[in-house]
């Protein structure tokens, strides 16, 4: 006999997932205490199965329509039409979700991917989107901008050296080439934050499980990419010299819980680069645990920006790679105990 899901509560409006409004924490913290006494909801702690679900970057710069780096995908309403089902799930699996693991992309304006770390000849800065590749750089159609140094405390004759080094090692290690993106997620400001109606399914989750949320920032040091949740493009510098370090924190959780639940943005980047290093980490320790993770193809849309680049084949084509390695593929709107290998 399947399980008898949760109702989604009435405060929820779908309608509204795509805008930014400010979370009634009070309000809803009330309300979640007496949605949990109405369907008896117990603890988190009283698990016996134990899910963890991660939401990767679903932040109001990848998720809002008019945001720095919105994504559509080829619907054009891919990251709105993802939330709602992502925020829908939250409510109606409450008293099985064990804890929920938001990952926070963070950002200043002076790192490698943004315009003001290169300029041409001419001094100026690429514009958003342009690809730059190695030859790109051996040639000088990209230097490293010396006026990063009154920020930095690294030569010019450095930042020319590491900007060659990473094009070089981007391309050795089989990543995508340094893409220049607009400005985004940046620390402190509203594109950083959780998307309002997911934050408020977040919240209201904590309250009423006493589970509190862990958030994962990443993406903060400014000589790499850091698309991965468990580590960034490049670990060293032309020197040898660490220049970002790998965590622990997400691969951990494969020995805490009984299942691993991913959604977010993007399907063709951040998710799909945390997991295939989530893949390669499990393929290290215990090949066995791949079996442990759920790829919530529904909660998820690549990076399309129309007439200029589209990630939709390359995201596919990741998660047709994660599902032969083992890992399981499910929808968001299908019965969670109906999912294979969960037992609720």
């Amino acid at each position: 006999m399947s399980r008898s899901e949760i109702l989604v509560p009435p405060h929820f409006h779908p309608e509204k997932v795509g805008e930014v409004w400010k979370v009634a924490y009070q309000e809803i913290a009330g309300n979640a205490e007496e949605w949990a006494k109405k369907h008896r909801i117990s603890t988190a702690s009283d698990d016996q199965f134990k899910i963890c679900l991660i939401g990767v970057d679903v932040q109001n710069s990848f998720c809002i329509p008019g945001f720095e780096l919105y994504v559509g995908g080829r619907s054009g309403k891919g990251a709105i039409d993802d939330n709602r089902r992502l925020c829908e799930f939250i409510y109606r699996n409450l008293d099985v979700l064990t804890q929920i693991c938001p990952t926070m992309d963070t950002h200043q304006a002076m790192q490698i991917f943004h315009a003001i770390y290169l300029v041409n000849e001419k001094g100026e800065h690429p514009a958003p989107f342009t690809i730059i590749s190695e030859e790109d750089i051996r040639k000088g159609v990209w230097k490293f901008n010396p006026r990063l140094n009154s920020s930095f405390p690294v030569s010019e004759d450095y930042g020319q050296r590491h900007l060659l080094h990473y094009a070089k090692q981007l391309r050795e290690g089989g990543k995508y080439d340094l893409t220049i993106w607009p400005y985004h997620a940046m620390l402190g400001g509203i594109g950083h934050a959780l998307v309002p109606a997911v934050e408020e399914a977040i919240f209201f989750h904590c309250i009423a499980r006493y589970s509190q949320p862990n958030f994962l920032v990443k993406g903060d040091r400014p000589f790499t990419e850091h698309y991965s949740v468990l580590g960034p493009e490049v670990l060293e510098g032309p020197y040898g010299e660490a220049i970002a370090r790998k965590s622990d924190t997400f691969f951990r959780k494969m020995f805490e819980f009984d299942a691993i639940l991913i959604a977010g943005q993007a399907k063709s980047h951040c998710v799909a680069w945390t997991i295939q290093d989530l893949l390669e980490d499990i393929l290290t320790q215990d090949r066995r645990l791949v079996e442990k993770i759920y790829l919530m193809e529904d909660c998820t849309s690549p990076v399309v920006v129309p007439g200029v680049i589209d990630y939709t084949e390359q995201a596919d084509a990741a998660f047709k790679r994660f599902a032969d390695a083992g890992m399981r593929i499910v929808r968001s709107t299908d019965p969670i105990d109906q999912w294979p290998g969960i037992k609720l």
